[in-house]
């Protein structure tokens, strides 16, 4: 690792401290880029998500994806935790803190509203930034992107349903123009960019050798392009971190619990299962993070801007980035504990 990358977390709280200050002080520079969005994707934060994303993608070789297939425990591990863990643990943690430990802190009118964003915020699995977890712990390319397919399919007849069945609603409406646009732009076309652009290397002289060095330069692109986007997150909230610092720790204490129980279910599930750590590491931190823009924009849509729910769904986006990093850190770290009981056949 090189200087820049072993003190990742280092520059992780620097940009969460710049994009404080920054958006405090220049609050009208960071409205004018959060206005720069369609169907409230946003598009400076699009572009940054694709410098993070494509070095993954460009090491996928989609020829070989049918081997994923021997990957099906991995997929089984992701898929439970996702989808028959997180959103109900969620629900019961809400409940147990903004109900409970924490109700005497909080605006009593808007308790429901903070725990239905909080519901809303672990019923969307994440999908691009998946990609940059993956990519920082040496996760089975082929895998993530499958895994990711496959929730995106999921979710668009999922969501609504769990959604509506925790918040005691008969029916939730669903942002599709939110959901539809952040998979093409975030999914497909990337993916489509990357596997025409890896063609391209390979069909040239010294093929392996040219892709080599394009993944070697990128790789410092790409953690700059994430430490920007912390900026611009933490920048977009900036006055509301200032305002509101309480509410806004009390609603994270849940969400960094989430996380880091549904990651390490999913970790140890896989472990117990054989699960080879290059697919144990993506399956932990996809089981953990958040579609914070269509969460976002669900909150928003049933809610409200100014509601409780769509400040929840905000905190989820703050943590998201530094709280995943810690995950990344924790995989990375304990590979030779997990690799240790593992079979040599899957690893």
């Amino acid at each position: 690792m090189n200087l820049f990358e072993r003190y990742l977390s280092v520059w992780v709280l620097l940009c969460i401290v710049a994009g404080i200050a920054l958006g405090h002080l220049f609050p009208t520079a960071f409205q004018t880029i959060g206005d720069m969005e369609i169907a409230r994707v946003n598009l400076p934060v699009a572009v940054l998500v694709w410098l993070m994303i494509l070095p993954m993608l460009l090491k996928i070789d989609f020829h070989s994806l049918h081997e994923v297939r021997r990957h099906w425990k991995g997929v089984g591990v992701t898929l439970f935790v996702n989808w028959a863990v997180k959103p109900f643990s969620m629900a019961l943690l809400g409940w147990l803190f903004i109900r409970g430990l924490f109700a005497d802190w909080l605006p009593p009118d808007q308790i429901d509203s903070y725990i239905a964003g909080l519901i809303i915020l672990a019923a969307a699995p994440c999908t691009a930034m998946v990609f940059v977890w993956s990519h920082l712990s040496n996760g089975h390319p082929g895998f993530t992107l499958s895994q990711v397919a496959l929730n995106d399919v999921i979710m668009v007849f999922a969501f609504a349903p769990i959604v509506a069945l925790l918040l005691g609603m008969a029916s939730i409406h669903v942002p599709w123009d939110t959901l539809v646009l952040s998979v093409v732009l975030y999914i497909v076309l990337p993916v489509a960019v990357a596997a025409i652009w890896r063609r391209w290397l390979l069909s040239r002289e010294h093929g392996v050798a040219r892709l080599s060095r394009v993944l070697h330069h990128m790789q410092p692109l790409s953690l700059v392009a994430l430490l920007t986007t912390l900026v611009l997150l933490f920048g977009f909230q900036g006055k509301q971190i200032i305002d509101k610092p309480v509410i806004i720790l009390l609603l994270a204490i849940p969400i960094l619990i989430q996380v880091y129980f549904n990651s390490g279910l999913a970790y140890l599930l896989s472990r117990k299962l054989g699960v080879a750590h290059s697919v144990a590491a993506p399956s932990a931190l996809i089981g953990a993070s958040n579609f914070f823009e269509l969460a976002v924009a669900t909150a928003i849509s049933l809610y409200g801007l100014e509601s409780g729910a769509a400040l929840a769904t905000v905190v989820g986006v703050l943590v998201e980035v530094p709280v995943m990093l810690s995950v990344v850190r924790i995989v990375n770290s304990s590979r030779g504990w997990y690799e240790r009981k593992l079979l040599p056949a899957s690893l």
